[in-house]
């Protein structure tokens, strides 16, 4: 079996604080409050070969995606911020088309997934269609 055959993928998470409302909910949910979270975003980058030293990418190609979520998301209010109901799904997708746009010309491989968490045991993701 040749290891170097097949597909890579890496990983790498960040974090930001921010609030949101899902005002199109029900009365009484509670998720139509004014509310926060601790978001973590764990970004997939997958290549079929690996460049330099053995990378997919190197993780601090990914920086950029840092800059954004600290002057775009943090500490903000994602109602205000996104075109969108700021859900966790709407945030992952927002995120992978970001990415797109702004990290896959500039890096070796591409962005394959993005998964978003407001809390510990819930999360979001987004995925590329295969081709």
């Amino acid at each position: 079996m040749n290891p170097s055959a097949g597909r890579f993928r890496i990983g790498k998470q960040f974090g930001f604080d921010a609030s949101h409302q899902l005002s199109d909910l029900p009365d009484g949910h509670k998720c139509a409050r004014l509310h926060g979270h601790t978001y973590t975003v764990e970004v997939v980058v997958a290549a079929d070969t690996l460049t330099g030293p053995g990378f997919v990418t190197d993780f601090g190609d990914l920086t950029p995606l840092r800059s954004y979520l600290d002057d775009h998301l943090d500490h903000r209010h994602l109602n205000d911020v996104l075109a969108v109901a700021p859900t966790a799904e709407n945030l992952a997708s927002h995120l992978a088309a970001w990415c797109q746009t702004h990290l896959d010309p500039t890096i070796p491989g591409r962005v394959v997934a993005v998964r978003v968490s407001e809390a510990p045991t819930s999360w979001a993701v987004w995925e590329a269609s295969l081709p």
